[in-house]
């Protein structure tokens, strides 16, 4: 109840009205420095029955709260920096059944995070260069990511190429949130197999390069194209999801060390007039773990009105599962690699939605501005029962300061 007095209260501030500033004519006004922020808020719901924790049976509730914020500032015209910052706080019986106890410390996590990047355009020329790293860490989680990205527009504003690089590297040893430790000490198994060490191995390294591409086919459609390649090694596998084998004996979920991904989206975006644009996008994706999956996402947005627009989306996606997924107690113990994690697994989704966007275009105050208003629902269901609903509310605001030279 605090979350909600709280983000009442801000959209209460930042709908306040404001008066205009005038300045003398005869005065020229340049922006120093800007700055934009966001504060987002997002509540998840999940209920489902294939919990891996417990070897794909078993209850999948969880509820994550998701409070963050995001700050853009640019300063000298050609620099930029930004910061996420953020947490989510998660309530999940099925992770409390790692240790079989009910209402134990288990059931609930936090993982705060925060990145910061810095950009740089090139005077006179429309290439931005950008540099970055952060943090994300929770009780038995700690990930140190690196980005480099390079972004360029073509003079006519009719092309864009951009370049990311993005790399994470994982410690997945539980302790640095515990009053009694304060740091790394070890993996987390569940409970009736802590009797052996199931892997040498802790960490976890990811490697992504995206490549994007847009271009304006005609003043109202415009067509991307964005292929990725990504490579992970380390431990792939979840040290607290338990396998049940056909024999009745039980084993940690054991995953290759290595895996490639091979993600690309094709994007239309479609401007039939003054008040509706038609987005549609089609994702391919493949993996070395055999899976194989293939989306299609439709969203349509209507300008009710010069402040008001509301965009309805729909996203369909099919995957092939993984072979070394098996349900409870399919898996027969002589196979090397085996795992019942439903991620893994046959399925279909459909996520239907609303977005409903107002922009007020109010000075609260002489600098600061109330820039935006979005707030996004989104129903989530996956064919072996996992249904989830999401509420997302942000708000955005600028500041900006100016200096004024005299024309005279």
């Amino acid at each position: 109840m605090k979350r909600n007095f709280l983000l009442a209260g801000l959209l209460s501030v930042f709908l306040l009205k404001a008066k205009a500033q005038s300045f003398d004519s005869t005065y020229q006004k340049s922006t120093v420095s800007k700055t934009d922020i966001e504060v987002v808020y997002s509540h998840y719901i999940q209920d489902g029955h294939n919990s891996a924790v417990t070897g794909g049976i078993g209850t999948e509730k969880m509820t994550v709260y998701s409070p963050s914020v995001r700050i853009a500032h640019t300063f000298k015209e050609f620099n930029t920096i930004r910061f996420i910052g953020g947490a989510d706080v998660i309530s999940s019986a099925s992770v409390d059944n790692i240790d079989f106890v009910m209402s134990s410390a288990s059931i609930r996590d936090t993982r705060s995070y925060g990145t910061l990047n810095y950009q740089r355009q090139l005077k006179k020329k429309d290439i931005r260069l950008g540099i970055g790293s952060g943090f994300s860490i929770e009780s038995d989680y700690m990930s140190i990511p690196f980005f480099l990205s390079a972004d360029y527009v073509n003079p006519t504003k009719t092309r864009t190429f951009s370049i990311d690089l993005q790399a994470y590297f994982d410690d997945l040893r539980w302790g640095r949130l515990d009053p009694d430790y304060y740091h790394a000490v070890k993996l987390i198994y569940p409970v009736e197999l802590r009797y052996k060490k199931w892997f040498d191995n802790y960490r976890r390294d990811s490697y992504n390069f995206k490549l994007g591409f847009t271009q304006s086919i005609n003043p109202r459609l415009v067509l991307g194209i964005f292929p990725e390649f990504a490579y992970q090694k380390g431990l792939l596998s979840t040290s607290f999801h338990r396998v049940y084998f056909n024999n009745d004996s039980l084993k940690v979920e054991n995953l290759p060390g290595d895996r490639f991904k091979f993600p690309v989206s094709v994007r239309l975006n479609y401007f039939m007039g003054s008040r509706t644009i038609l987005k549609l996008n089609y994702g391919f994706y493949w993996d070395s773990f055999d899976i194989l999956g293939n989306s299609i996402e439709l969203e349509a947005a209507v300008k009710l009105s010069p402040q008001w627009t509301i965009a309805p989306f729909f996203r369909y996606y099919k995957q092939s599962g993984s072979e070394y997924f098996k349900p409870y107690k399919q898996h027969s113990i002589a196979e090397k690699y085996y795992t019942s994690d439903y991620d893994l697994s046959s399925f279909q989704t459909y996520k239907p939605g609303l977005n409903l966007r107002f922009l007020p275009s109010q000075y609260l105050t002489k600098r600061i501005s109330f820039d935006e208003l979005n707030l996004r629902y989104t129903y989530f269901h996956r064919s072996n029962g996992l249904n989830a609903h999401i509420v997302t509310l942000a708000l955005k605001f600028g500041r900006e300061k100016r200096s004024f030279r005299d024309m005279e």
